[in-house]
């Protein structure tokens, strides 16, 4: 079955945060780090990282799953998103081409 991709954009608490980040919000936030990195180790996910917008920061990953159902998965069991700290969104995606980092 081919893998099919998912655009993820992670919305956090407020347009202040990182900035103002608690200690509290720091600890859930290396939960959701090391979640997203094991993600990444397992195959889910292509690239995933903060994107510091003048408007204010959010995440963004591109998930490349068996299908909608495992993609809303994995976003829902990311610790962030269980304790309600951040909410994302989740768009198809189509990757006609992409390039391993340090290609």
């Amino acid at each position: 079955m081919s893998k099919q991709h998912y655009f993820v954009k992670l919305i956090p608490p407020r347009a202040t945060f990182p900035m103002d980040i608690t200690d509290a919000e720091r600890a859930v936030m290396a939960e959701h780090s090391n979640y997203f990195r094991l993600q990444f180790d397992v195959g889910n996910v292509l690239i995933y990282g903060p994107v510091m917008a003048n408007d204010g920061a959010f995440g963004i990953a591109v998930l490349e799953v068996a299908d909608e159902s495992q993609a809303l998965t994995v976003m829902k069991n990311d610790p962030s998103v269980r304790v309600g700290l951040n909410r994302f969104e989740l768009s198809p995606m189509r990757v006609p081409a992409s390039r391993a980092k340090g290609d």
